[in-house]
């Protein structure tokens, strides 16, 4: 079991949950249950199934955890560029939180190494 609070990379997933709650906060009214609801639940499914591994008996599980957390950082990243494409977020204020994303699955990969 491992303190999840400690982990760089669950204090790095949760700026990304925050700034893309703050990404999606502008976007219009029908998006609200539609890809305000898909970006939001990408970004918070990340440090959570991070912190939920972190709480699991062992490695292995926490590995497996790490996995579905690296699957929704893909997801995010889908539905930013998506969200880019409908001129629902400016390319310079979406690619610094896309790349913060990028950076997360590459600690994500590095931390599945190490407990290997």
């Amino acid at each position: 079991m491992h303190k999840f609070e400690d982990l760089k990379i669950w204090k790095k997933a949760i700026d990304v949950a925050e700034k893309s709650y703050r990404l999606t906060a502008d976007f219009p009214n029908d998006e609200k249950y539609n890809l305000t609801s898909q970006i939001r639940k990408s970004a918070v499914s990340i440090p959570s199934n991070i912190a939920e591994g972190a709480g699991r008996n062992t490695n292995g599980e926490f590995k497996q955890f790490l996995g579905i957390a690296n699957g929704s950082s893909f997801e995010l990243i889908t539905q930013l560029f998506l969200s880019e494409r409908l001129n629902l977020l400016q390319k310079e204020i979406a690619q610094p939180v896309i790349k913060e994303i990028v950076e997360v699955c590459k600690m994500n990969y590095s931390l599945q190494k190490s407990i290997s």
